[in-house]
């Protein structure tokens, strides 16, 4: 019952994603109506309001293209793996141990607008030339032809990545300024990142881009976000990473994935 209110209280957890928690983690087996009974009696069964249910004729109005590769969004996600505190230069002297400085990385994230079907990768630099080395990165990984790249105006998507698009084949379009709404299926999927992987990783130290992708491989390196599908009010089902190998079948883009387990706390070494 510990476990059960702890990922409620921390995490937000819903019934189904709880149930599946326990068993990947822990090999507990619970039915979700046994852990909404636990919820219930702890006074944790309604969410906070920005993450109940909403009715669906009050929410925003989503749109998808109509064929993979019509056009994909790319956008950079900027992280921090914790870094390890330092030994101390003299530990005699009892002074107070000192952080180490933190490593910076990013994650490019692209994704198709019709499939909802992503790449990701981290990188130890955010420039024209990371850009660059991402979108080939993509189009060896997606099944299909890309016909248009959509970015934000950062400095990473200026000339030399634009004309290296325009040199693919492939057209490349800004959005309006200061208008992140616009690429809003890999902005959402970033926050699926930050909220269901990167905080999992408390107190887990990443300080190589190789471990990170190996990380980001395991929590799905391709990963297909659910269309926008009228759901029941069924508690929400997870995503499952999609099969590398073999690539995934064109034809069944289209079908809905389950949501991934998130990865338990210290279920992760640094490697």
């Amino acid at each position: 019952m510990n476990k059960i209110v702890y990922l409620r209280q921390n995490y937000h957890f819903d019934p189904m994603k709880i149930k599946m928690y326990l068993k990947r983690y822990h090999d507990i087996d619970i039915t979700c109506s046994a852990v909404y009974r636990i919820l219930k009696r702890q006074g944790l069964n309604r969410l906070p309001a920005s993450q109940r249910y909403k009715r669906h004729d009050r929410r925003h109005t989503r749109y998808e293209k109509q064929l993979p590769g019509n056009r994909v969004q790319i956008d950079v996600k900027f992280i921090e793996p914790i870094g390890a505190p330092a030994k101390t230069s003299s530990p005699v002297l009892g002074e107070a141990p000192r952080s180490r400085r933190r490593a910076k990385y990013y994650q490019f994230t692209a994704i198709d607008d019709c499939t909802r079907l992503r790449v990701l990768r981290a990188y130890p630099r955010c420039d024209q030339k990371t850009a660059v080395q991402f979108l080939d990165y993509v189009l060896e990984r997606l099944p299909f032809r890309v016909e248009v790249i959509q970015t934000d105006n950062g400095a990473e998507f200026q000339s030399a990545f634009h004309w290296h698009v325009l040199d693919k084949g492939i057209a490349h379009t800004y959005i309006k300024p200061a208008s992140p709404h616009l690429n809003g299926k890999v902005e959402r999927s970033h926050r699926i990142d930050a909220e269901e992987f990167y905080r999992m990783l408390a107190g887990v130290v990443i300080d190589d881009t190789g471990v990170l992708n190996e990380k980001l491989r395991e929590w799905g390196g391709l990963l297909q976000l659910p269309p926008p599908t009228r759901r029941s009010r069924r508690p929400d089902t997870l995503r499952t990473p999609q099969a590398e190998d073999p690539g995934p079948d064109v034809t069944k883009l289209r079908q809905t994935h389950r949501r991934a387990p998130s990865p338990g706390p210290g279920a992760w070494s640094s490697g």
